[in-house]
């Protein structure tokens, strides 16, 4: 019995292997990203409790000649977690492992939602410094592909990890920083699951706090011509552009203005307009309308950085260097109205989401050594 204890995954014979995995392998050997627009079908999903369990998968893999894709919740909007291989899926690492308030951070698993964790750190009155317009990811998720939020001098979020443990190819399992093992740290933060997998995260977290949120509408122009002054005017700025109506802001309000209205309603157009294009210009202007009173809202500091992703969607985001940002910006607002003037040119949705990060040294970072705008754009499906 002492034995069994005390072998290590190479001692293990492989049927028995087999044995051990059965309990956390999924019965169905299916992946569909959240957008629900890449879908792949793995040779086995596993579902690890444990970090023994992780072991495991890895020593099957090494026997097999199979790669090992993670997986979180599968929100990417890109084809990044499929795999016909073997794929992990971490939901079921999720915990909090420790706190500490003196100094500031916090470690957790690698597969604990935002959402999750937002809830476990109020306890302790404490939250993250920073973070994106949702909170659906895992924490392991955001690291690996340097996700931000919104704030010119706020940097990715990798930028407050503070040290990783990582299971690596050959079943070691090692801690890295910037103080230790900085090059693996460093490959890591922005790594996109390539170096190894997440097992734990010390991140860095503040004392909990409220932030108030001002949405105002502008002109397009205005906004061109106030840029730097705007994104400065604040801690925390973002834009959402209406190319239609020319206008960045977002949705609040009661049931009626913003469940009825701005969800149902609009979904039933966005639906509609995939058949008849031209009802996408039209949509723009409604949802403009929607929100153009001014608005002021106030709360923990998550739920303001977070927005409603509401449908399915198709993705894609741009980090453009600060400095170019204003013309970058200007020229797709030129390519927009040629389109809009083609009656088969294209009909975006709306709104085209606009941050800012502030420069870092990640590796493979957008934002390294640059201040980056990044705009998003999606297409409803």
């Amino acid at each position: 019995m002492s034995s069994q204890l005390t072998a290590t995954p190479r001692d293990i014979p492989l049927q028995n292997l087999y044995q051990l995995l059965q309990p956390i392998t999924s019965s169905k050997a299916s992946f569909n990203n959240w957008g629900q627009s890449f879908y792949c079908a793995p040779l086995a999903i596993f579902e690890p409790e444990n970090e023994f369990q992780c072991e495991l998968i890895l020593e099957l893999a090494r026997r097999e000649g199979k790669s090992v894709k993670a997986a979180g919740v599968g929100h990417s909007p890109s084809d990044l977690a499929c795999t016909n291989e073997y794929m992990l899926r971490t939901t079921k690492l999720n915990r909090l492992l420790e706190v500490n308030v003196e100094k500031h951070y916090v470690v957790a698993q690698g597969g604990i939602t935002l959402h999750d964790l937002h809830a476990q750190l109020g306890v302790y009155n404490l939250a993250m410094t920073n973070v994106g317009s949702i909170s659906d990811q895992t924490l392991a998720g955001i690291i690996t592909t340097a996700t931000h939020g919104s704030g010119i001098e706020y940097g990715v979020i990798s930028t407050h990890v503070i040290g990783l443990t990582l299971l690596l190819a050959n079943g070691t399992r090692v801690f890295c920083s910037r103080n230790e093992r900085p090059d693996l740290f460093i490959a890591t933060i922005c790594g996109l699951g390539a170096t190894g997998l997440i097992l734990s995260i010390q991140l860095e977290v503040e004392p909990a706090f409220r932030l108030k949120e001002i949405q105002e509408s502008m002109s397009f122009d205005d906004f061109i011509h106030r840029f730097d002054k705007l994104v400065y005017s604040a801690q925390h700025v973002r834009f959402w552009w209406f190319p239609a109506s020319d206008t960045p802001k977002n949705p609040v309000g009661g049931w009626w203005w913003h469940t009825f209205l701005g969800y149902h309603v609009t979904q039933l157009f966005l639906f509609i307009a995939r058949y008849f294009l031209f009802l996408n210009t039209w949509i723009s202007h409604y949802t403009c309308w929607l929100i153009k009173k001014q608005t002021v809202g106030v709360d923990d500091s998550h739920r303001i950085f977070n927005v409603d992703c509401r449908y399915p969607q198709h993705t894609t985001e741009w980090a453009i260097p600060f400095e170019e940002a204003q013309c970058c910006l200007s020229e797709l607002r030129n390519w927009l109205e040629k389109e809009s003037e083609d009656p088969n040119g294209i009909r975006p949705h709306v709104p085209v989401e606009i941050r800012f990060s502030a420069p870092d040294n990640i590796w493979l970072s957008p934002s390294y050594g640059q201040r980056t705008c990044w705009i998003g754009i999606v297409q409803y499906k």
